[in-house]
């Protein structure tokens, strides 16, 4: 099989979902799905609350392949992913012959997170409901982010259970192909790949455009991944991001994170991917045209944006710090987030007095400037706002906690009206998002243990 017949067969299944599934309804699909298949899931792990975490093995292929969801919680598509994967490989014995892996998949390795962002996982799928019921751990209680890691004056080895288990996962099935299930929020759809994989580019760029779905040929999440293709990067590792910091004047030690689960898995000679799907799409995601402004000038406008939020949501925060008394994963994502803009904000001041950024800015780098911002008010100021309704919840509803609750509460609101008046009503299919990670998938793996062009 290469990897066009094995994306082109994926989307003639696309999946049906109406609502994202709870942990719960998760396990009990994943459940069912072994039954069918006659092979119970494995326990791999246990989560830091105490949750099990739990891999179907699917196949019986010589190269093997680990494919896990849940790894930000936020980003609950590859829960469908997995299920529909899951599903198709059991039912269907002829493709899983064909592909020649063993297959792991792990539905949901967070499951501790997902839960804090349930909320929103029935919608409406809004930008403002999911970003009022949004939660995303802070760096070091992030599963793909605290692998093991040292470089230079960096070095990190807090572990967390459901790290342990993923890492016992790799080193025991030492897989040729794997992938880590993860979503954006707003724009057009991109790719990473652990290795350069030229034959695949075409493939996984035709994937987005058979269900008429923008990519994403803007500002990449960080400015020192390498390009590989429109919409397609080589995953970066710590020590990239350690490099550039270092090169913006900025201390690289000041982290608290450590690498990724292809960073982990490379030893193996593994092939990772990631797919990274909106949930809202915008045609400007992908228009190359140029616009009136210098890059330079939009990436000032992004660090300006930041600095503006970072003291917005810094003061708020320093203000109620003296009365909060719950140390909920709310309060520690702020504490972890907030002072970051400002080192977001002068990376960006940094880059845009480089000689490089004289040329002009295409739309879709000035769409991805100016979102970021949207997306970072709506994502970090519903957290703090979480934070405080946790205090007025149990009873502690000081007068500065409700007078800083108010006042974010305002500013909040016009954050969220300002950003849906630019984001489509209409979110995209929940199906046709799982169909673009599990065609990815099949595309890839394929190329994994036989590259074609």
């Amino acid at each position: 099989m290469t990897p066009a017949r094995a994306g082109q067969e994926a989307l003639q299944r696309i999946p049906e979902f109406a609502t994202i599934p709870s942990v719960d309804e998760l396990n009990r699909d994943f459940t069912e799905i072994a039954e069918r298949a006659g092979a119970p899931l494995r326990r791999i792990g246990t989560s830091r609350l105490g949750e099990p975490l739990w891999a179907l093995t699917v196949g019986d292929g010589p190269a093997q392949a680990v494919v896990f969801g849940g790894v930000h919680p936020n980003e609950p598509i590859g829960a469908l992913t997995a299920t529909h994967l899951a599903r198709t490989l059991v039912d269907d014995d002829d493709l899983r012959e064909r592909l020649g892996y063993t297959w792991h998949i792990v539905p949901c390795i967070d499951p501790d997170g997902a839960r804090l962002n349930e909320a929103w996982f029935a919608g409406p799928y809004t930008r403002g409901h999911y970003a009022r019921h949004f939660y995303r751990p802070a760096p070091d209680e992030q599963v793909e982010w605290t692998f093991p890691f040292s470089y230079k004056r960096a070095y990190f080895d807090r572990m967390m259970p459901e790290t342990v288990a993923l890492m016992r996962l790799i080193d025991d099935t030492k897989p040729a192909f794997m992938c880590s299930l993860h979503n954006g929020e707003h724009g057009g759809i991109y790719y990473y790949v652990s290795r350069e994989t030229p034959g695949l580019y075409e493939h996984l760029h035709a994937i987005p455009e058979e269900l008429g779905l923008p990519l994403d040929t803007g500002e990449p999440e960080v400015p020192y991944v390498p390009r590989l293709a429109d919409a397609i990067f080589r995953a970066a590792g710590s020590e990239e991001a350690y490099d550039f910091t270092e090169a913006a004047g900025l201390d690289p030690a000041d982290r608290d994170a450590g690498t990724s689960s292809w960073a982990y898995a490379e030893k193996y000679g593994t092939l990772s991917l990631v797919t990274e799907v909106p949930y809202w799409s915008h045609p400007d995601a992908n228009d190359g045209e140029p616009t009136e402004e210098t890059y330079a000038e939009v990436l000032k406008v992004r660090a300006e944006g930041l600095d503006e939020l970072a003291t917005m949501l810094g003061d708020t925060l320093r203000a109620a710090e003296p009365d909060l008394s719950v140390q909920s994963p709310f309060l520690r994502a702020s504490r972890a987030f907030i002072p970051a803009f400002v080192k977001v904000a002068q990376q960006e001041h940094y880059r845009s007095e480089q000689a490089e950024a004289a040329r002009q800015a295409t739309k879709a780098e000035r769409f991805g400037c100016l979102d970021l911002v949207h997306m970072f008010r709506l994502r970090y100021g519903g957290m703090l706002l979480r934070a405080f309704d946790g205090e007025l919840a149990i009873g502690n509803g000081t007068p500065t906690i409700r007078e800083q609750h108010a006042a974010l509460s305002a500013v909040y609101d016009s954050w969220v009206a300002e950003a849906e008046a630019g984001t489509s009503s209409e979110p995209i299919p929940l199906g046709k998002l799982a169909a673009v990670q599990y065609a990815a998938i099949l595309a890839t793996c394929v190329y994994a243990i036989a590259p074609q062009s």
